[in-house]
């Protein structure tokens, strides 16, 4: 098995849904949310704040510097993401089709380097 991230592309210049609309997504992604638990393919999920709530620190000259927001200006960002256990990468985009229709977002997968960490 495999792990891929399942990147979620929020577009925040785009209008924010009405509380319904917000509701209806939140109900669609729970499902796919579940129905993966139940497929044993789902490792964890996150939903984000917008970007600028975000805090960058970079590095250099052997120090770092932190500035608010993103480094690049874009209108999309990471809005929220899966991480899944997937037997190949056309299972993993079974998957981020069902993502993408649920949370009317398009979703990046991207696999999991195969190194192990700790």
């Amino acid at each position: 098995m495999k792990k891929y991230l399942l990147a979620v592309q929020f577009d925040e210049s785009a209008p924010a849904p009405s509380e319904g609309e917000m509701q209806q997504q939140l109900a669609r992604t729970a499902q796919v949310t579940a129905d993966m638990q139940a497929a044993g393919s789902w490792v964890f999920v996150g939903g984000l704040l917008p970007s600028h709530a975000s805090t960058v620190v970079r590095p250099g000259n052997g120090t770092t510097t932190m500035t608010d927001g993103p480094f690049a200006e874009t209108k999309e960002q990471l809005g929220g993401f899966w991480v899944i256990l997937c037997e190949d990468l056309d299972q993993a985009l079974s998957w981020a089709e069902k993502c993408a229709l649920a949370c009317g977002a398009p979703i990046e997968v991207r696999p999991f380097e195969d190194a192990q960490w700790g």
